[in-house]
């Protein structure tokens, strides 16, 4: 999921369509976009598919105001279909207001069943719902507080945008495990899921909002509130690996820099002799690089990844993952024939894609596979937002690395270590590594733990 809200900005709907082009890489299955008018009138538009197909001229004329709100849509919760488009609108006696939000809460089913004991009806699979029903639920006139006591009864990996008709707020989670930036945008402000929205929208990153803190947009300007006494850091190590743009700088690291360094890292810790080395696009590309200039081997564009195909990863179905592959990428025969190649890979999941693209480099007629992984082996759920499956269906789960290379048809594997993973991460304090290492940084419930 990606998330980006607009305070006092002239034709927010406009620039909030803009900057959701460039958050489009976090979810691809539906967008949605609602705004307030100076009378206090919300507008809200939704739709599923990429934010092309959803958002046109006449409908971004409709969105009117200087406060907005949209989000995209991430593939796996789309279950409840343009139900669970977020934002989500709400009445309410104190004043009509709108949710999204990013990530995951683990307490979810506690918190559903706690609200269905007093007669909540749900519509969605949703956290925002959660939140707003909690909200709602508090009787304190002045919405700070009833956010604050919604937060502190939730627990995960989050962020939540909510916005009335004068105020924007913005949420993170008391770990940090999800991002959200803070930009300036001539006399108003923006905030995003990641600070690559930013440069389309023609706004100034500021600065991030910190785990366990909702800063409040209105006429007064910027305000801070803590609702967490106890502030750790644990950005999600996905973000960077995986999940965000190049151009983003998440917690004082960006991400090209730190998927950069993890290349030169993983050539100390698992060289190859190989001819060249070759990135999967596109989010790989900058650790190739990263390992071709410290191992010295050459980086060529082994593979090309066709321009209107979208990420397998966040497809949500395992067959549309296998078949979007072939559609997805393509070897460049006359570089990869006769050469010995190293492969770089972001990440190995379930080990399916990583078995058909090693096929067709083979196919391409490479002599020999090298599977390179800028990550430790994914062994554990994560509960936080990102679409890993249990732990029967993950790759090193139940392998040992030997097992896994020949799962997948390489000639050999390696993967970056958790120290080099943290090393790489300018600036973060404690990556969370969950997914890797198994030590989360929250509670775990009962549904979660018969996952592990």
């Amino acid at each position: 999921m990606g998330v980006l809200g607009a305070y006092n900005v002239q034709n927010v709907s406009a620039v909030l369509y803009y900057g959701l082009h460039n958050l489009q890489h976090r979810g691809q299955e539906g967008a949605g976009m609602a705004t307030f008018n100076n009378e206090g009138q919300c507008f809200r538009f939704r739709g599923l598919g990429l934010v092309d197909s959803i958002f046109n001229n006449s409908v971004i004329e409709t969105l009117q105001g200087n406060i907005g709100m949209a989000s995209v849509l991430y593939g796996n919760v789309t279950k409840g279909g343009l139900d669970n488009v977020q934002p989500l609108f709400f009445h309410h006696r104190s004043g009509d207001f709108v949710v999204a939000s990013d990530g995951q809460l683990i307490n979810a089913k506690q918190i559903a069943e706690y609200l269905d004991r007093s007669g909540t009806i749900f519509h969605t699979s949703l956290d925002s719902e959660l939140m707003a029903h909690l909200i709602k639920k508090r009787n304190n006139e002045d919405r700070i507080h009833n956010i604050i006591n919604a937060l502190n009864m939730m627990d995960g990996g989050f962020t939540f945008l909510i916005m009335t008709q004068n105020r924007l707020y913005a949420c993170r989670d008391k770990y940090g495990i999800k991002p959200l930036a803070i930009g300036k945008l001539g006399d108003g402000y923006v905030v995003s899921s990641e600070s690559c929205a930013f440069e389309i929208m023609g706004a100034e990153f500021i600065r991030d909002v910190e785990p366990g803190e909702i800063v409040c947009f209105d006429d007064k300007g910027i305000r801070s509130n803590r609702y967490a006494c106890s502030r750790n850091h644990y950005m999600c190590a996905m973000e960077y690996i995986y999940l965000a743009r190049p151009d983003s700088d998440i917690d004082g690291c960006n991400v090209h820099a730190y998927r950069k360094e993890a290349g030169r890292r993983l050539y100390r810790e698992c060289p190859a002799e190989a001819d060249i080395v070759v990135g999967v696009p596109e989010s790989s590309l900058s650790a190739a690089m990263g390992y071709s200039e410290e191992s010295g081997i050459p980086y060529e564009m082994g593979l090309v990844k066709h321009k209107y195909m979208g990420r397998t990863f966040i497809q949500p179905m395992q067959q549309m993952r296998e078949l979007g592959v072939r559609m997805k990428l393509s070897p460049v025969r006359s570089i990869v024939k006769g050469k010995r190649v190293v492969l770089i890979d972001d990440s190995i999941v379930r080990g399916t894609t990583s078995l058909k693209i090693v096929r067709l480099l083979r196919d391409a007629g490479a002599t020999e596979v090298h599977f390179r992984v800028a990550s430790p082996m994914m062994k554990f759920p994560c509960y936080y937002g990102v679409d890993t499956p249990t732990n029967e269906e993950l790759l090193c789960s139940n392998r040992t690395l030997e097992e896994a290379c020949a799962t997948i048809g390489a000639d050999s594997l390696g993967y970056l270590s958790p120290e080099s993973t943290d090393a790489s991460c300018f600036g973060c304090v404690s990556p969370c590594m969950a997914c890797f290492t198994g030590q989360y940084p929250t509670e775990l419930y009962k549904d979660e733990l018969q996952n592990i």
